[in-house]
């Protein structure tokens, strides 16, 4: 099982498209099973959780499992976050890709390096990220902690490094690069005072950057400010307190109502990551336009799936 790039011309526009191709026939057959082709057509438009496309389908609800653990399997289909349904947790599927195929060998055609247009890239910013570019730039600046000990609890930084992945998704966006150096130390954005005149990308929590504890208190879900590392909390009380909990908030500026502030932090540096993780793979569920900057906050949590001792999977969990 591989996945490729399907590359097409679409009303005189180059397309792609992602393809999962199967190595094994025996797991292509399950595609063609009527009700597993369903399922597929339907998680293909949304995220959804079983009972949901149960009842859309007008299927019995183990009938509906069945054929997921199927998908899930073959990865057709994956899970992509949680949502709490009456008291429980329930898994939300969508589908892996685009396409689905079996390929055999030969050759294909040979295509001349082409690039996307202005417009083009324009449309593949997430809602979450739009003010953070102009011109085809970026516009804003990524604060990480310092790695000595600073701030008021002396601590020091482990999650800095990081901006070095956020920083390669970030220049998939836009074709030319901004003017300046866009990663600072928290010490030395708070004392040339940028915190008030740019778009921030605050990395990791408040107990290691002190631009983040800055903010912190008009977060719709914030760490405890009596213990940073005690965990997060929504408005309803809920506690967050795993080391791999982190949080995706975005914000209007406080001190400046023309700039915007979006905090990737964790618990501990493997929940920033989980956040770093969650937007540059899921940048485009994150967030739409019926909520303004103020209410887009949630909780995600980091899981090693492969036993590798690296988070490689994200979960929306608030």
């Amino acid at each position: 099982m591989r996945k490729k790039m399907i590359i097409s011309d679409g009303n005189g526009h180059t397309i792609s498209k992602k393809i999962l191709i199967f190595d094994d026939i025996a797991d292509m057959k399950i595609l063609s099973n009527n009700i597993a082709w369903k399922i597929i057509e339907l998680l293909s438009s949304k995220a959804m959780y079983p009972a949901q496309v149960a009842k859309e389908l007008k299927l019995y609800d183990q009938t509906v499992y069945y054929y997921i653990r199927k998908l899930v399997r073959i990865g057709a289909i994956e899970q992509v976050g949680t949502t709490l349904i009456r008291g429980g947790t329930a898994r939300l599927y969508s589908t892996s890709s685009s396409s689905f195929g079996l390929e055999l060998e030969g050759h294909g055609e040979k295509l001349e390096p082409s690039h996307y247009t202005k417009d083009e890239k324009r449309k593949n910013i997430p809602y979450i990220l739009k003010e953070f570019y102009e011109n085809n730039s970026f516009s804003g600046l990524i604060v990480v902690g310092a790695p000595d000990p600073h701030g008021p609890y002396k601590s020091s930084s482990r999650d800095g490094h990081y901006a070095v992945h956020l920083s390669f998704y970030l220049g998939t966006l836009c074709d030319s690069s901004t003017s300046g150096f866009i990663v600072k130390l928290d010490v030395d954005a708070k004392a040339e005072k940028d915190i008030d005149n740019k778009n921030l990308i605050l990395i990791g929590g408040p107990g290691t950057n002190i631009v983040t504890s800055e903010f912190n208190r008009y977060l719709q879900i914030k760490f405890n400010e009596d213990n940073f590392w005690s965990g997060l909390t929504d408005q309803s009380g809920r506690i967050f307190n795993m080391d791999n909990h982190g949080l995706i908030a975005k914000i209007n500026n406080p001190y400046n109502k023309d700039k915007k502030i979006l905090i990737l932090a964790g618990v501990r540096s493997i929940g920033t990551k989980a956040s770093v993780i969650a937007l540059t793979n899921y940048g485009n569920k994150i967030g739409d336009n019926s909520l303004s900057d103020d209410q887009l906050a949630l909780v995600v949590q980091g899981f090693d799936m492969n036993a590798d001792g690296k988070i490689d999977h994200v979960d929306i969990v608030s």
